[in-house]
């Protein structure tokens, strides 16, 4: 008997782990149809269509329609409620989910009503328009992305809201609890984009600063207004709370680069609304906030000593032209969610969810096509760069590859020192293969054209931007497995230092000019 149950057990064994349900942990018999074989243990998690039991083999994975269940933790096929547990990021748990969620409800014949159940938590009950039987059940939790990393760690939550990468000691512990790596594929999505943008009273009159120069503010190494050229004062700076994923996202993009600590005395502010109108309301502050929570304050545009300025506009954070670009992340454990959340996940990479995105106030993913003739900053910026290295053949060449094509808004970079691609990127790829999937770009070219930064010879950082043109295209290709690429058109061009987004004198505007775009005709 144990013999088949073991091959009984690896045969059905199809995913390390389900949704957990405290409620179900109790002692529970799984009987084959023919009854055959049995499979005591403890009833884990049921997510619609399998069980997950804690055996004597360890923890398995069983088909539910493969097996009849009895126990008092059998739950009632018929009636199951998909739940899920989501926890992290106070930013994207306040409108942004509500409003996918209650967008995917009306496409799905539900309908969604939220209750509130006590600080920081509410619920969204999913039911049936006709029946109003209950269908599904998304918890929230919203308080930083902190929190919502150790939920997940605590089996608190089963998608955590993260306005940050994972944190490599996050990846140990997951790995550790047995949640699967969270840096791998599939692991992580990447739900929208937001910014980090440098704010001040529409009354102040700084409208451009250098991430140096801001790194230095926040340092505390520039202290008075008047070092900035303006009145003797002193500057009152203003933040997120320390475990905010927008505050530790200044920290890795903006002070680590720097190799600056932040200053001590920094106002924090447990609500970026806040935050603003502290900032709005004080001439002398200047705040870091998201670019979806500016309220009144005045934006202030990055800038370097060679005249580039990059504004956080929504095309130049949907491509990462905007160098302090914050991802909005959904985390996803190694286990297995109810049909039911994964159709929600599927919905929140349509093309209606990106509308939604955009209405409210987010920073959508929807490719856009930007024509040569709207870019007149990008080649101005070329011509002024130009010089020995990058010759007026050069350019010439560069306007005759791309002058008949779009640039897509979809665009590729890669880690700090890394040839590897960044998070947003790696989301990126399976966005542009899944739009070569579904046909979106048949009968055309598509152009992968890499860039680089302007250290050293010309010659070498044409070299390195072929290769990386290379390996995005292939990461792209390989991702597409079910397109048919007889159908369009796929190439690589690079053109190295030719085309700068930034200042190539700091290490951020090199890292933004590191970049692979994509061009379409």
């Amino acid at each position: 008997m144990y013999k088949l149950c073991a091959a009984f057990c690896a045969a059905l064994f199809l995913f390390a782990v389900a949704l957990p349900s405290p409620a179900l942990a109790q002692d529970v018999v799984l009987t084959s149809l023919d009854g055959a074989v049995e499979i005591e243990g403890t009833l884990k998690g049921f997510d619609g269509e399998f069980y997950r039991l804690d055996t004597v083999y360890g923890e398995i994975t069983v088909d539910a329609s493969g097996v009849n269940c009895a126990g008092p933790g059998c739950p009632n096929l018929e009636a199951f409620v998909a739940e899920m547990r989501v926890s992290g990021s106070a930013t994207m748990g306040r409108v942004l989910m509500p409003a996918l969620i209650e967008a995917f409800a009306l496409r799905n014949g539900l309908l969604a009503s939220r209750s509130e159940v006590g600080e920081n938590r509410f619920d969204y009950a999913l039911r049936d328009r006709e029946t109003g039987v209950e269908k599904g059940l998304f918890r929230f939790h919203t308080t930083n992305t902190d929190e919502g990393f150790a939920d997940l760690l605590a089996d608190d939550s089963d998608i955590v809201m993260s306005l940050r990468e994972v944190r490599p000691s996050e990846v140990r512990a997951a790995r550790e609890a047995g949640l699967g790596d969270l840096t791998g594929p599939n692991r992580s999505r990447v739900l929208a984009l937001d910014a980090m943008v440098p704010i001040v009273s529409p009354r102040n009159p700084l409208n451009a600063i250098s991430p140096a120069q801001l790194a230095r503010l926040f340092s505390g190494e520039i202290s008075n207004w008047l070092q900035m050229g303006g009145p003797d004062a002193p500057v009152v700076l203003h933040l997120p709370q320390e475990t905010s994923g927008l505050a530790q996202s200044v920290q890795d993009k903006l002070m680590a680069p720097a190799r600056a600590d932040l200053a001590a005395g920094v106002e924090r502010h447990a609500d970026n609304t806040e935050l603003a109108e502290a900032v709005a309301g004080d001439v002398l502050a200047i705040g870091i906030t998201s670019h979806s929570e500016i309220g009144n304050a005045k934006p202030v545009v990055l800038t370097g000593r060679c005249g580039f300025q990059l504004r956080a506009s929504r095309l130049a954070i949907k491509t990462e032209d905007y160098p302090l670009t914050a991802p909005m992340f959904l985390y996803l454990p190694a286990r297995r969610l109810p049909k039911l959340a994964r159709d929600f996940l599927t919905f929140t990479r349509s093309d209606p969810a990106q509308i939604v995105i955009r209405r409210a106030g987010f920073v959508d993913q929807a490719p856009e096509e930007v024509a040569i003739n709207a870019q007149g900053d990008r080649f101005a910026n070329a011509i002024t760069a130009a010089g020995e290295e990058t010759s007026l053949d050069e350019l010439k060449r560069l306007v005759g590859t791309l002058g008949t094509r779009h640039r897509l808004s979809t665009s590729f970079r890669f880690r700090a020192g890394s040839t590897l691609l960044d998070a947003q990127s790696l989301s990126n790829v399976q966005q542009l293969a899944r739009a070569l999937e579904a046909g979106k770009y048949d009968t055309r070219s598509v152009l992968f054209v890499g860039f680089s930064d302007g250290q050293g010879a010309a010659s070498a950082n044409r070299a390195i931007a072929t290769r990386r043109a290379e390996a995005v295209r292939d990461a792209v290709v390989s991702a597409a497995e079910t397109a048919n690429l007889e159908r369009v058109h796929v190439d690589i061009a690079a053109f190295g230092e030719a085309l700068p987004l930034a200042c190539d004198e700091t290490a951020w505007g090199r890292q933004a000019n590191r970049r692979v775009e994509v061009w379409v005709r």
